[in-house]
């Protein structure tokens, strides 16, 4: 029994050992994409803050534009959820965390009355929703890692088309923010109507009288007609980018975790199969003892085996 035990145990520590292989190298590998992942994310920073100001320079000379992402509506019937989640698990609690302030979003919107169309970026975000019955109008995957400016201009191509076509009354993001390697948020930010930020909010005055000494060619309504949509693909490039490095490092974590518990497992087995080898060879010891006291209780008082008389067996 316990020669069975310990080949039990020594099978359990070689399958954690080998375990152990898989996550460390899962670690080192999202450890190695979290610092290419930042710097894209940094790398996008400049251009999301020029179309931006670009954005607010036109808007406050007066540019006006039929675009109907700039027309917002009177009354919010139903919304759009851009929720981005991750194409693979081994993460950690990102995609949980993402999916919960997604489900969150979408309770509140209920209780006031308005509609849900979900587009789900990521395996794991399609694959929840629809299991839960909840309102997928388009799912994008297979990019979660690793996203491309092209692929955030398909998603934000489909949510301004929802927008324009009046499907949606409002677009919003909901995906998880790099903060650093260490730190993380989950944030949920408004996409599609822009009139209240390019037009109606602070930034838009401070530079209203620097705009006076620009001259538009062509008319800054027909460029704003032009760059609304860009500026839209940069804010949806732009959280992509911050969920894929969240991504790597909430990954990072999660293997560098299992591979410390992988760690305390094979000590905790180890010290299991050395009691059950000593306890087996304990035993085999008291065996061979019992054994030497039971041959000599067999034996003569002078130390030799007894000699049994077969004549007084017979009876002779």
């Amino acid at each position: 029994m316990a020669g069975g035990q310990e080949r039990i145990l020594r099978d359990r520590i070689r399958s954690v050992q080998a375990t152990k292989k898989i996550t460390r190298a899962m670690e080192l590998i999202a450890a190695s994409r979290i610092v290419k992942a930042q710097q894209r994310v940094h790398a996008a920073v400049p251009y999301s803050n020029q179309i931006t100001e670009v954005v607010q320079h036109l808007a406050a000379a007066g540019a006006s534009s039929e675009s109907p992402i700039l027309s917002g509506r009177s009354e919010v019937g139903n919304v759009a959820f851009v929720i981005i989640a991750a194409d693979r698990g081994l993460c950690g609690g990102y995609n949980s965390g993402v999916l919960r302030a997604a489900e969150g979003e979408i309770r509140e919107a209920a209780e006031r009355g308005r509609g849900h169309r979900a587009i789900a970026v990521g395996r794991k975000s399609e694959g929840y929703l629809r299991f839960r019955g909840y309102n997928v109008e388009a799912a994008f995957a297979g990019f979660s890692d690793s996203p491309t400016y092209e692929d955030a201009r398909v998603v934000a191509r489909h949510a301004m088309k929802l927008y324009a076509d009046g499907d949606v009354d409002a677009v919003e993001l909901v995906y998880t923010r790099f903060v650093s390697a260490g730190n993380q948020e989950v944030v949920h930010r408004p996409l599609v109507p822009l009139e209240a930020e390019l037009v109606g909010g602070a930034p838009a005055a401070q530079h209203a009288d620097a705009t006076a000494d620009y001259v538009y060619e062509p008319e800054p309504s027909e460029i704003l007609e032009t760059l609304v949509p860009r500026y839209v693909e940069a804010r949806t490039y732009a959280a992509l980018l911050n969920a894929a490095a969240s991504e790597h490092a909430f990954r990072q974590r999660a293997m560098k975790a299992a591979t410390d518990n992988a760690d305390e497992l094979i000590k905790t087995l180890s010290r299991v199969m050395n009691r059950a080898r000593q306890d087996a060879i304990t035993t085999e010891i008291m065996e061979i003892v019992g054994g030497a006291e039971a041959l000599s209780q067999d034996s003569s008082d002078d130390g030799r085996p007894r000699v049994l008389d077969l004549m007084q067996v017979e009876g002779v």
